[in-house]
């Protein structure tokens, strides 16, 4: 039995061992950590994370041949194929800090892969990773190799959340990137076979090292450059009274461009886009391509700049001050159908009327209080950095209540946010919630999850992300 040992059971190290496990009936699985209360998640009926159809597959393999583990070192030692799906944090201190990755976990990783194998090993390299990673990581693991050979493979991942398991079972492509000596092919065969059980041979794309490493990068970078493309022609949109979202069919009816990630929002979040595109940013420059890394810059400035005209449109709408005022946050995630709120762009929305002293009523239907607090108090990247979480401060707690049902978070608030698309937002009773709001009645609505000119015929003031002003609107511009 071929055993494969995956280290890091986070959001893409659970889920992806999960379906290999259940697509491989002939393979061992082990997820391992080393937080021992993530481990115990894993193994119990309340997962560590929310992804649709994740608990059916885990359940499925789990005590058969898929392990949860927190005896790191032995399973490690056991493999014969190491996934490394670890944290690849943004820098916040030293060279490169804000753009370059922190490969201090994985550095770690490939120390204790060396010291505790006994037996020849695949390495995979699962986390988002700057090119040459496996270069670096193949030093440390031949300088300290006791006479095990090791072959380093790239194999980055692709999910989305909220579509993770689906990716998971019919992907695009799965990307393999290995040495070209007759050693990495052999390793690159080896875990081509494995996902030659579920995926055709045509979707599995086989690379050198430094092409699937960099193909990881540049994926997120073309994604999110899409998204902040149409952000950008919202605000001109809403400047000469066009409809974003007929701009953007129009658009994605060309068969060049296509129709995916053209939905007009407040920007884009997560854990990967802004990281990634700061890390392409920093390698640019590394190799002496401060034009480029000027390029990709855009995209993160586009991204903020339609976070802040978002708040400014909230504050100038309502008499220029939210001060005292009552808001309700609909959706805190990043997108819906996760509890993920790396980067949600809530963060900065929230923060931004926290600033000018709103009183936050918030529902989320995935995502915790405590969580939502941890994340309004951090700096930023501080997500990516668990040991550096500060305590909310006592004046900030007063003004953020969390609740669990969107008719309380909106009664008695001067205005409604929508900043996750979640599709129950779409089926409120908006009339009763408007009858609970103070007059006049705004909805702000960062996720097009509305239809605006109902909501205008039940009395709201509406603004939609792109789409031509409410009268009202076009009297107190906002200040970009």
């Amino acid at each position: 039995m071929v055993k494969i040992c995956c280290l890091g059971a986070g959001y893409v190290g659970g889920p992806t061992m999960a379906v290999i496990a259940l697509k491989c009936p002939s393979i061992e699985v082990v997820v391992v950590d080393i937080s021992v209360s993530r481990i115990t998640a894993w193994n119990s009926d309340q997962l560590p994370i929310y992804e649709p159809g994740l608990d059916e597959v885990v359940k499925s393999c789990r005590g058969n041949n898929l392990f949860f583990s927190s005896d790191v070192e032995k399973h490690v030692a056991e493999a014969d194929i190491v996934f490394v799906s670890v944290n690849t944090p943004t820098k916040t201190r030293g060279l490169g800090a804000g753009k370059a990755a922190d490969l201090t976990y994985w550095e770690s990783a490939a120390r204790m892969i060396a010291d505790v194998s006994k037996s020849d090993k695949i390495v995979v390299e699962k986390s988002t990773v700057p090119v040459k990673t496996a270069e670096a990581i193949e030093k440390i693991l031949t300088h300290n190799s006791k006479g095990v050979k090791y072959q380093i493979l790239s194999n980055p991942e692709f999910l989305a959340e909220g579509t993770a398991i689906q990716d998971l079972f019919a992907p695009d492509r799965v990307l393999i990137g290995g040495r070209e000596t007759p050693d990495g092919r052999r390793a690159i065969k080896a875990l081509k076979d494995v996902y030659a059980h579920w995926v055709p041979e045509e979707r599995i794309l086989c690379t050198n090292l430094w092409s699937a490493e960099l193909s990881k990068l540049a994926a997120n970078a073309f994604l999110a450059q899409r998204i902040s493309s149409v952000n950008a022609m919202s605000a001109l949109c809403e400047a000469t009274g066009a409809d974003v979202a007929e701009v953007s069919h129009a658009v994605g009816k060309d068969t060049r461009i296509g129709h995916k990630f053209l939905n007009a929002s407040v920007g884009f979040g997560g854990s990967c886009f802004q990281k990634d595109i700061l890390n392409l940013v920093y390698i640019c420059e590394c190799n002496g391509l401060p034009e480029v890394a000027n390029y990709w810059k855009q995209v993160i400035k586009v991204n903020d700049y339609q976070k802040n005209r978002f708040v400014n449109r909230i504050v100038s709408s309502m008499f220029n001050t939210v001060s005292g005022k009552k808001i309700a946050i609909l959706g805190f995630a990043f997108k819906k159908d996760t509890g993920d709120t790396r980067e949600t762009p809530a963060i900065d929305v929230c923060q931004g009327l926290l600033g000018d002293k709103a009183r936050l009523s918030i529902y989320d239907p995935q995502v915790t209080e405590e969580q939502i607090q941890r994340d309004l108090s951090m700096n930023k990247f501080d997500w990516d950095h668990p040991v550096h979480l500060q305590p909310m401060s006592p004046s900030s707690v007063k003004q953020v209540s969390v609740v669990w049902d969107a008719y309380e978070a909106a009664k008695g608030a001067h205005g409604l946010c929508i900043l996750t698309e979640w599709d129950e937002f779409k089926n409120l009773d908006y009339k009763k919630i408007y009858d609970n709001m103070p007059k006049p009645a705004f909805v702000f609505d960062g996720r097009n999850v509305v239809n605006p000119q109902k909501l205008r015929e039940i009395g709201f003031i509406v603004y939609s992300i792109g789409k031509p002003l409410d009268s009202w609107l076009k009297d107190m511009p906002a200040v970009a």
